[in-house]
């Protein structure tokens, strides 16, 4: 990652969460019951969508930080979540702009689980 610390903040989170989310790498990720009952192809299909999502417009991501979005799949629609924790999974992360002191989760479920 090119010095993520001249970013400005929100800059900075939308590089950390756009990484995580398309690598899943660097953080924890989280399916659903709904998401899990899928036949695996399906749901296979729902995780690259999160991944690889991109139409993130000023009504859908407000703080320009991606850290959530919703696509259809088959008809149904899907929504991920990213949420920041402390390291210690013990409450939320002080300053997500900081990866040494947080702890990414990536949640994917059915818009009905939500």
């Amino acid at each position: 990652m090119n010095n993520v610390a001249t970013l400005a903040k929100n800059d900075c989170i939308r590089v950390l969460n756009d990484t995580f989310r398309s690598t899943l790498v660097g953080g924890q990720v989280v399916i659903t019951q709904g998401v899990d009952a899928l036949p695996t192809d399906t749901k296979a299909r729902v995780v690259s969508a999160a991944q690889s999502f991109s139409k993130f417009t000023k009504e859908n991501d407000p703080h320009g930080e991606h850290d959530f979005g919703n696509f259809e799949i088959e008809g149904e629609t899907y929504f991920f979540k990213l949420d920041y924790y402390s390291l210690d999974m013990e409450g939320g992360s002080e300053d997500p702009a900081d990866p040494t002191v947080t702890a990414r989760v990536l949640t994917i479920m059915r818009a009905d689980e939500y």
